[in-house]
């Protein structure tokens, strides 16, 4: 089932911009500071090491390498989710978590060749068997212990994050068992600062070392513990309703105080924590679904795990602690005059902020918003009261694959056929996302006029 009212001719004003433009961080840029800290890494091991001499020596020369840059990815991966405002902004959650992600697989592969190769050097250069030398690390080295007890976190937070034991585990339970990362981190600074030959004589390296660490651990302090605690008391939010969108589907209206200075846009998200008794103790990334007031924000949310299921009893007046505004997937990365924006399921929650909040003028600005069923379809009285105020068009495709005769979403060139001169929004579930992007790039739309997110966590 399709709808597409008619669109009046004249062009409308664009809403207001923020009193000035938050910082970004270009993705570029993003990586090359990373790669060039990798490479003064590499650099320590390589200004304390004046020759390698026989196996034993080269074996034990690739350990420490890869344990410095075990030890430097550490660093990177929590600050990539230390939530740094240029980050999110500027590189995106759903990036820096596929970074975080890829990181990840690298750090723990870093860390088991580490402790393999060294344990394999010494034990050549010793002449012992490994098992005998990895027994002697443990037991007469400082600080042998604790890394491998860090190694070990690491290992099974890389574990729990694969693809099929996320599957398999509850957002809040995936959330906590990341906050062993810590502790893993705060072992293996430990262990090579005790360990660590290009740490034992350089006080440079110590001080330049130990500075980084402290910064991106300052940084987690502030972005993730005293800013939502400052945020609380300076916005006081409170819940002011919750209502039914569709099955399983509601939104919370929460009212608070000079919420113009969260600098929030429409297509991103916050992290929200419901003080109630079974709430408090977890926040979870909800999308706003409209622009956000002078003193109220809305949010909505599909019930698909424990915490979204529970949001339904949340009763008026429950206090709400934010972290954010989170996101990259902004009007500001607009690019061309005219904007395709597709949804599907509740995707469209990011994707109706984002289609009121665009500047557009008639026939600018197209939406094309995919659901199973007439009954999952959500705003869809706001949709079409917003399309028609804005000249916009709007597609509503509803029913199954096989009543459709296949996929609409994969004919998009269709419903817009000049889809290469747009910019595209897209949000929905992931087999969705792939099939849409895999049709924008055979329309030949440039990667960087395609902003995404998904519901992976």
């Amino acid at each position: 089932m399709t709808s597409a009212p008619p669109a009046p001719a004249r062009p409308i004003a664009a809403p207001p911009a923020p009193v000035s433009a938050p910082a970004r961080a270009h993705p570029g840029a993003v990586l090359a500071v990373i790669a060039a800290g990798a490479l003064a890494a590499v650099g320590l091991w390589w200004a304390d090491t004046p020759s390698v001499h026989g196996l034993g020596d080269w074996l034990t020369n690739a350990g420490r390498i890869t344990g410095l840059l075990a030890g430097y990815g550490f660093v990177v991966l929590v600050a990539l989710m230390a939530r740094l405002p240029p980050l999110e902004r500027g590189v995106g959650a759903d990036r820096l978590a596929r970074w975080h992600a890829m990181g990840g697989r690298y750090v723990v592969s870093l860390v088991v060749a580490h402790g393999l190769l060294i344990t394999w050097g010494y034990a050549v250069s010793a002449h012992t068997g490994v098992l005998g030398q990895a027994t002697t690390l443990l037991l007469s080295y400082p600080d042998v212990l604790a890394a491998t007890v860090a190694a070990l976190l690491l290992v099974g937070v890389g574990i729990s994050s694969a693809r099929a034991a996320r599957r398999r585990l509850r957002y809040e339970t995936w959330y906590f068992l990341h906050f062993y990362t810590y502790l893993a981190m705060a072992l293996a600074f430990s262990h090579q600062f005790a360990t660590g030959a290009e740490f034992m004589t350089n006080l440079g390296a110590r001080v330049a070392w130990s500075a980084l660490y402290v910064l991106v651990g300052a940084a987690i302090l502030w972005y993730r513990f005293v800013t939502p605690v400052r945020q609380a008391f300076r916005h006081r939010l409170r819940v002011e309703s919750v209502h039914a969108e569709a099955a399983g589907v509601m939104s919370v209206v929460v009212t608070g105080r000079h919420l113009a200075e969260l600098r929030a846009e429409a297509g991103q998200f916050f992290r929200w924590r419901f003080l109630t008794r079974d709430l408090w103790w977890v926040s979870s990334p909800y999308s706003l679904s409209a622009p956000v007031g002078p003193d109220r924000m809305r949010i909505t949310v599909k019930a698909l795990g424990g915490h979204s299921a529970a949001l339904a009893t949340v009763k008026p007046g429950t206090r709400v602690v934010t972290e954010g505004p989170y996101g990259a997937m902004t009007p500001a990365a607009r690019r061309r005059r005219k904007v395709l924006l597709v949804a599907g399921g509740v995707g469209i929650t990011p994707i109706r902020a984002l289609f009121e909040a665009l500047p557009a003028g008639a026939g600018d600005l197209t939406l094309v918003y995919r659901a199973s069923r007439e009954a999952d379809v959500v705003f869809r009285e706001e949709l079409e009261r917003l399309a028609a105020a804005r000249g916009a068009r709007l597609w509503i495709l509803t029913g199954t694959r096989a009543e459709l005769g296949g996929d609409p979403l994969t004919l998009l060139n269709r419903h817009v056929p000049d889809i290469a001169r747009h910019d595209v929004y897209l949000c929905g579930p992931r087999g969705m996302t792939e099939a849409v992007l895999d049709e924008l790039h055979a329309a030949r739309v440039p990667s960087r006029r395609i902003h995404h997110e998904s519901f992976e966590f």
